[in-house]
């Protein structure tokens, strides 16, 4: 799944991995995961991600190199967030050569800036189990409550509006030679990204390979 912040990757990837049996693999996750329990791999991260800019090539590669050799990935996975960069591509290919594996489609999901911008700045994350809410479309049953597990809620730091501008410009210099780099591989099916849950769902499922 590729496509910029907002665009629904992370609810998407979610959905389809429930769908089809595989893990959501979330570099996002995972990063923030180890900030939250105080990693070295979580203080490296915090900074970079504190001031709305990319965590370095080297941390993200790291994480899912070793998440990709869990048991639950033999069968197949989605990658949420994950290359963002064609050096992150490049590694991708070398983990997988050596699984003796590789990519069967890319999901490019494409949102208009502006729709990117008000999702963005309305996003709510639960602090205890990652589930996310917006408070306009999507909010909790109990303001500032988690419907999943009753904790609290917070707005990312990136998430401000602020740092949205600057996280939109800078993923889409890096982001677009991503998306060439797949393309050139005819792995890249874009689907748009905007209407409801189920019909973005519906739109992705319809594109992948039979």
């Amino acid at each position: 799944m590729i496509g910029p912040p907002g665009a629904g990757k992370g609810t998407q990837a979610r959905l389809l991995g429930e769908r089809y049996a595989i893990p959501q693999i979330s570099t996002g996750d995972m990063l923030r995961d180890a900030q939250r329990t105080g990693t070295p791999l979580g203080r490296k991260a915090q900074r970079y991600m504190e001031d709305g800019q990319l965590v370095p090539d080297d941390i993200v590669v790291g994480i899912v190199d070793e998440r990709l050799t869990y048991p639950d990935c033999r069968r197949g996975f989605i990658l949420d967030g994950f290359p963002r960069t064609v050096a992150q591509a490049e590694a991708l290919d070398g983990m997988l050569a050596r699984q003796g594996a590789g990519l069967d489609v890319v999901i490019a999901v494409d949102v208009p800036r502006e729709e990117l911008v008000e999702r963005l700045a309305g996003r709510l994350v639960c602090g205890s189990c990652g589930a996310m809410f917006h408070r306009t479309s999507d909010p909790p049953k109990t303001a500032g409550r988690c419907d999943r597990c009753s904790g609290e809620l917070y707005q990312r730091a990136d998430d401000r509006e602020d740092r949205i501008a600057k996280r939109l410009d800078q993923l889409a210099k890096e982001v677009a030679p991503v998306v060439r780099y797949y393309r050139d591989a005819g792995l890249v099916r874009d689907v748009d990204g905007r209407g409801s849950r189920e019909e973005v769902l519906e739109r992705i499922t319809a594109s992948l390979p039979a």
